[in-house]
This record gives C-alpha cells, sequence and structure tokens, in this order.
C-alpha cells in the first residue's frame, strides 16, 4: 500500500522563541516570508501525499487561518492587479488539510497518537516542523521511494557530532545496504557518552500503522513525555524498522541560532534580495574588522 497520508505535529509551546511566540505559533514564524510549517506542508505535497492532518494545540489557530482563504485580502490583491502575490497566497490555501488538538502536551508519541484515527490501517509519514529539508529530491519523498521497495517502516538519519548525539534520538545501525540500516536498537536522547552511533533521526518518517499499538500504552519516556522513539524500538522487535540516511541540507529551525542562518540562506537563493543581502553582509564584516 501507498503513502498517501501525512501528520504534521505542530501542538508544541515554542518556549524556545518567547516572548514572540507568547501569542504566534511558533510554526507560523517566518523565514524570509513564509511560515516555517509552509516548508513542511509544501515538502509533503512535492513528494505525492495527498492527505494531511495537522495536530495542534491552544492557541494555533493561526495556523488554520493561514491555510484557508482570505477573500478579503484575494480581493484586494486583485483589485491592486498584484496576481502573483495572489497565487502565492493561494497556493497555501489550495490543500486538503484536517486538523485535530492534543489536548494535553504528553510528547510527540501522543501528538501521533492522537491522529490514529484519521490514519486508520494505513502506512503513514510524519514530518516534524522544526526540520527543514532543501533537496532537489524531496527528503520525505527519498523516504516513501524507500518503503516502496522495503515495505516496512523507515525513518531518516543524518551523521551529527558526537557532542550533540545527547539531542537526538540516535540509531544502532546493524546491517547497512548503500544508505539504509537495518537497526539493532532505537535510543531516546543517551546520555552524553553513551550513544551507539553518531546517526540522529532527523523529522522524517514512515511508519506502519502497528505502531499504534505501542503508543496506546501510553509509555512515559525520557523528559517525561509519551516518546515516539521508545514505540519504534518496539515495533522494530516485531518487525524490521530500517533507517536512511538522506541526501539535503537540513536547516534545524527550533534552535534560535539556526532559525537565522536558515533565514539568511533561504533569503540568499531569492533574485530580489540576494545581491543587498551580500552588501549588508560585507559590510557588516568590514565594520567588524575595523573594530578589532
Amino acid at each position: 500500500m501507498s503513502v498517501k497520508k501525512a501528520i504534521i505535529p505542530a501542538a508544541g509551546l515554542g518556549t524556545r522563541f518567547l516572548p514572540a511566540t507568547k501569542a504566534m505559533p511558533k510554526e507560523m514564524l517566518p523565514i524570509v516570508d513564509k511560515p516555517t510549517i509552509e516548508y513542511i506542508v509544501e515538502e509533503a505535497i512535492d513528494s505525492g501525499i495527498e492527505d494531511i492532518i495537522i495536530v495542534t494545540g491552544k492557541g494555533k489557530r493561526a495556523i488554520e487561518d493561514h491555510f484557508d482563504h482570505s477573500f478579503e485580502l484575494e480581493e484586494s490583491l486583485i483589485r491592486k492587479e498584484k496576481f502573483e502575490l495572489l497565487e502565492r497566497t493561494r497556493k497555501s490555501a489550495n490543500l486538503d488539510i484536517h486538523y485535530i488538538r492534543q489536548k494535553s502536551p504528553k510528547g510527540l508519541g501522543h501528538a501521533i497518537w492522537s491522529a490514529r484515527k484519521f490514519i486508520g490501517n494505513e502506512p503513514f509519514a510524519v514530518l516534524l516542523g522544526d526540520d527543514i529539508v532543501q533537496n532537489e529530491k524531496p527528503c520525505l519523498k527519498q523516504l516513501m521511494d524507500e518503503y516502496e521497495e522495503i515495505n516496512s517502516s523507515i525513518i531518516a538519519v543524518q551523521q551529527v557530532a558526537e557532542s550533540e548525539t545527547h539531542r537526538y534520538g540516535i540509531i544502532d545501525p546493524a546491517v547497512s545496504s548503500g544508505s539504509r540500516y537495518e537497526v539493532s536498537r532505537f535510543v531516546e536522547k543517551p546520555p552524553k557518552g553513551t550513544a551507539p552511533s553518531n546517526l540522529a533521526i532527523i523529522g522524517r518518517y514512515i511508519l506502519t500503522p502497528e505502531v499504534f499499538r505501542f503508543l496506546d500504552d501510553q509509555e512515559i519516556g525520557a523528559g517525561g513525555e509519551i516518546q515516539l522513539t521508545d514505540a519504534i524500538e518496539k515495533l522494530n522487535k516485531t518487525q524490521k524498522v530500517y533507517a536512511y540516511e538522506f541526501e539535503g541540507k537540513r536547516y534545524d529551525v527550533g534552535e534560535k541560532l539556526d532559525f537565522i542562518k536558515t533565514t539568511i540562506d533561504m533569503a540568499l537563493t531569492r533574485e530580489d534580495l540576494r545581491k543587498p543581502l551580500l552588501d549588508y553582509l560585507e559590510g557588516v564584516m568590514t565594520n567588524k574588522s575595523s573594530l578589532k
């Protein structure tokens, strides 16, 4: 069965970006002029996903409004003949997106479990909003193609610095075939110096519906939350779960400094912004040098 449905968890409080996220969902923070969640949704659509469910929480209404039509805005753009901007605005509203609220902030595993009735008995994708991956072939599409070959759960991984492994779910790789790994075990945020590898789980997954059997247990894991990695580890004991080292540049927009770097990199891809931004950055570096 092909993967046609995707879950995008968006119920987090966004405390790292306070006070900006006191009244605005962190998923709506713009990278240049596009909310971060729109990059995630576009990757899902470009990969062939047909139905998306976004798991939201309290104070996330702006996400639903963004992916809806704004008739007054559209009429204003038509009157002003700003048709290119109109097309970009309508693009985010022409998607078939569903919503469900995670009533309690119990972790990623609980957010995925909340969407179980939408998924039913089908394989499904998960895309986390803190990870944006830029590549000609979308990261999720790479996973979907691998799934078509192996017909088994598969998650995206990337090598990270040894000093950073405690921040991620980490795989203990067994047999490898090119960029695809069989996995001995999955470890959620191992203490420093104990990680079995430096292959970190990045926010893209293809999972079989059997994972919900283990999420049903509502078992509390690292950080006092229900962890998706723990359920994947249990699933791996009954049916193989693979890992795939994807191609592409990954941005962690859940961290302030990386969010700023992402904004700069994205701006440099824009013809209207590239030269003035480079001139500005050159001026910043010149001034910095003169102050030494």
